[in-house]
């Protein structure tokens, strides 16, 4: 069963993404802040992050560039929820290293559509095998 790390500082936001994928196949937890995501990421090993962009401690920018220097947790995919939509936003969340970006408010169709694609692609050999297949699947809808 995949295991999907979400981190938001707002519960309401946490639960809801958590509400979307319930009863999906996937295996869920819950943090609240930067610094506890990092650390469910290693001690827990997720296949998949959905992080927020705005949180305390540990921004959802910094987080992803910890994530991406770290061996333990370099190849775990990552899908930034933001409310945050500018292209300077895009462009820092691709620098930091995000798989993908989502915007706030999350419909639940786009999301699933993304998670399943994200977690599709996840076995592929290189980085550029992992983002074709990924968007290959986004595109079919898968």
């Amino acid at each position: 069963m995949p295991r999907i790390l979400i981190a938001d500082d707002n519960p309401s936001n946490a639960d809801l993404l958590d509400a979307h994928l319930d009863g999906q196949g996937f295996d869920t937890k819950l943090v609240y802040n930067g610094e506890d995501a990092l650390a469910a990421a290693r001690e827990w090993q997720p296949d998949l992050i959905l992080l927020d962009v705005m949180m305390p401690k540990l921004s959802g920018f910094e987080v992803c560039r910890r994530l991406r220097a770290d061996a333990a947790t370099k190849a775990v995919s990552v899908l930034m929820v933001t409310a945050l939509d500018q292209a300077t936003d895009v462009e820092t969340a691709v620098d930091a290293g995000t798989d993908d970006f989502i915007t706030k408010p999350i419909n639940k169709t786009e999301l699933l559509l993304r998670v399943r694609a994200m977690l599709g692609s996840r076995n592929e050999a290189t980085d550029v095998d992992r983002a074709l297949a990924y968007i290959g699947r986004v595109q079919q809808g898968l």
